[in-house]
């Protein structure tokens, strides 16, 4: 009797999971993604951004990001440029929400001046570079409309719309590894008329503290333009002693200082 009873409660359960619908799954995914990343607190890392134009050009800069997790709201970041000289001090500062528009501001050395960023200019782009401004913010599933789409490749795509009405995309297909904890493998981002803008590919995964897999390599191509943004990421640094005011504006300030 106890083994019939193990058996229909197995089958109900799997009869459960059947019965998801794609938004019920999608939302899940992203879920579990985010939960595979909590608790790393803060973190620090130095990358290599290569602009490439579509003659094949390109230029170089040099950047330091420090995260600072939050658990009751979306992460905070901040991005200071060190080279080359016409940019080193300029420095962007994110807070991203859960719920809502986030807050971002940009210090410009040349006239030493805290910029905040409207929300109808977050789909613009970053220092000259094929992310946006809104690609700056940490993902938070609350963020988005979750649909699964199918399973490929050992990939789950889900599709996620912003909630954001402002967001300069109208939905995007993440591809989700899920034998590596739901790591992001690659987003593809389509513009407002819904035709597809860019693709950004993650690669050279690395798994630091035995839980956190961060990518050695981001490439975003910009398929309306032809031009390509190359992040390279080294030296990756957790549990720093950050805290909120290494978040603010007058942080800011004292990068360009």
């Amino acid at each position: 009797m106890k083994k019939i009873i193990l058996t229909v409660l197995w089958l109900g359960f799997i009869s459960g999971m059947n019965a998801q619908n794609p938004e019920q799954k999608g939302l899940e995914i992203a879920q579990a993604a985010n939960k595979a990343d909590e608790g790393f607190g803060s973190s620090s890392v130095n990358l290599r951004m290569v602009l490439k134009n579509k003659n094949g050009q390109t230029s170089e800069r040099e950047i330091t990001t420090k995260t600072l997790e939050q658990i009751e709201d979306g992460d905070k970041s901040l991005v200071a440029f060190n080279s080359p000289k016409d940019v080193k001090g300029t420095a962007t500062l994110t807070y991203t929400h859960k719920i809502g528009s986030d807050d971002q501001w940009l210090y410009l050395p040349s006239i030493k001046r805290v910029k905040r960023i409207s929300s109808s200019n977050k789909s613009g782009p970053f220092m000259g570079s094929e992310f946006a401004f809104e690609d700056l913010s940490s993902d938070e599933v609350e963020k988005y409309t979750h649909k699964f789409i199918e399973e490929k490749d050992g990939f789950l795509i889900v599709e996620q719309d912003p909630v954001d009405p402002k967001s300069g995309y109208s939905r995007r297909l993440v591809s989700y590894n899920q034998n590596k904890d739901y790591r992001v493998e690659k987003i593809e981002f389509y513009d407002r008329k819904n035709t597809l803008l860019k693709t950004l590919n993650y690669g050279d995964y690395k798994q630091y503290k035995n839980k956190h897999w961060r990518s050695g390599k981001m490439v975003m191509t910009n398929h309306q333009n032809g031009k390509e943004t190359t992040l390279i990421f080294s030296d990756y640094d957790f549990g720093l002693d950050l805290a909120e005011e290494d978040f603010t504006e007058n942080a800011l300030k004292r990068i360009g200082s």
